[in-house]
């Protein structure tokens, strides 16, 4: 059994689509800490009202110390015994040296077919480019920007009049559905590559 941390920034909609998820008979994962950089972040809430273990770490009194921010992240990980972790809107960007001590047990939802669109504001660039299609991608988290193994990804249609809102509400309701299935399978031992079909049409 995978022990889970999931690490969030806002009002965690992945993280519960991945709570829902580890509450299924049968998952090889189980949450065991929701942790995030903000104490009033929505997601908190959510996460103690089902039992789950929680914590919140300001990075602003660390400035721009980050390795000592994220001493604190490990620290709570490990007292939660915490063996893989999964990025749900968490916005901040973490070290090399994090990130190289969880490699192979970090993953990370990005709102793009990856490598297309890295970084931010990925479903205007989607509009601006002209693109038919549009999704989602759940990989491994190296240290190069959303550039590791890619374990899942979902397809949306770019629909004549979207505009960055309504073509990321559809995208949203496909993370939903991808990221809980790529945990289940990472968790499970299965790192193929699957890919949902165009949905939302």
């Amino acid at each position: 059994m995978r022990r889970v941390g999931i690490f969030i920034s806002g009002g965690g909609s992945n993280m519960v689509a991945l709570l829902d998820e580890m509450a299924k008979s049968g998952s090889p994962a189980a949450p065991a800490l929701v942790l995030s950089n903000d104490a009033n972040a929505g997601g908190l809430a959510k996460a103690a009202a089902r039992g789950v273990a929680t914590a919140a770490i300001d990075h602003r009194p660390f400035g721009k110390d980050r390795p000592a921010f994220e001493a604190e992240i490990q620290k709570a990980l490990e007292a939660h015994g915490v063996d893989l972790v999964c990025l749900a809107g968490f916005m901040r960007i973490l070290t090399p040296g994090f990130v190289d001590a969880w490699t192979g047990r970090m993953l990370n939802i990005h709102p793009s077919l990856l490598p297309l669109f890295t970084g931010l504001h990925t479903h205007q660039r989607a509009i601006d480019a002209g693109c038919a299609v549009h999704g989602c991608t759940v990989h491994e988290v190296i240290p190069e920007l959303d550039a590791g193994p890619i374990l899942g990804q979902a397809v949306v249609p770019v629909k004549a009049g979207d505009d960055a809102d309504s073509l990321a509400a559809r995208v949203l309701v496909q993370e939903h559905r991808l990221y809980p299935m790529a945990l289940t399978r990472f968790a499970a031992g299965n790192r193929d590559r699957f890919a949902l079909g165009l949905a939302g049409a």
